[in-house]
């Protein structure tokens, strides 16, 4: 049984698009949780295209409220650009997400290079950690990087699973060998002693499958529900989401 965790950077995106405040990125967050998400997940850039400072402020006051209190807050964003560390030593997150994305990505496209970034990388996790909250670390199905992952002091990796999604919408033989790349990089992160994440492009098709995964302890997912959203409701998709998730 995985979490699920609601990512409503979408929704953020298309309130941006005008001055009305409208989508609500707190009424999003709110029907969310209401529908039984296990959290929130927020992922601000520093070209402020969706998730603004002021957002993570207000889902901060949500969280702290009851009946949500037992909600977790998850922080994506690269520590090394921008204002993430600002942002987060404010709002104090129960999860840091740290995701090595330049200034002006299109969105996430890579885990870290743990071997490259290693001392930078413990400096900060350990910065975090004083914050309070785990810290997980954006990671590629590449057995060398999580090898090198527990060096940082990184409680958890969320595997990137674009390529996942892709080959699995894509059929045929590779998709199967795909899976088996995750498979072995989630088995290599738990004897390692990493708790797992999963996320980017996971949706109502493909995540069952990926959940056969063994101790997958949460999933962040955005865009695909957000786009279900449109059609099903929030409320429902959330719930199609979260039962799945839950088994």
């Amino acid at each position: 049984m995985a979490k699920l965790s609601v990512n409503v950077n979408k929704v953020a995106l298309l309130r941006n698009t005008r001055h009305l405040g409208v989508p609500s990125v707190v009424k999003a967050a709110r029907l969310a949780l209401d529908a039984g998400a296990a959290g929130v997940t927020v992922h601000p850039r520093p070209d402020q295209r969706h998730i603004r400072p002021g957002d993570v402020d207000d889902l901060v006051d949500l969280l702290r409220q009851p009946p949500y209190a037992d909600r977790e807050f998850n922080i994506e964003g690269n520590p090394f650009e921008g204002a993430y560390l600002d942002i987060v030593r404010r709002a104090k997150p129960d999860q840091f997400t740290l995701v090595p994305d330049a200034p002006d990505a299109f969105t996430s496209n890579e885990g870290w290079d743990v071997a490259g970034r290693l001392d930078r990388l413990t400096d900060v996790i350990a910065e975090l950690h004083t914050i309070g909250g785990r810290v997980s670390l954006f990671m590629d199905p590449d057995p060398l990087q999580i090898e090198r992952a527990p060096e940082t002091g990184a409680d958890r990796i969320e595997l990137y699973t674009e390529p996942y999604a892709a080959a699995f919408a894509a059929g045929g033989s590779d998709a199967e060998r795909v899976f088996q790349t995750f498979k072995q990089a989630a088995a290599i992160a738990t004897d390692a002693g990493l708790g797992l994440n999963a996320g980017h492009d996971l949706n109502l098709h493909n995540l069952a499958r990926f959940l056969m995964i063994p101790n997958i302890l949460e999933v962040s997912i955005g865009h695909a529900l957000v786009a279900d959203a449109l059609e099903m409701g929030m409320s429902a998709a959330v719930r199609a989401y979260a039962q799945i998730a839950e088994g």
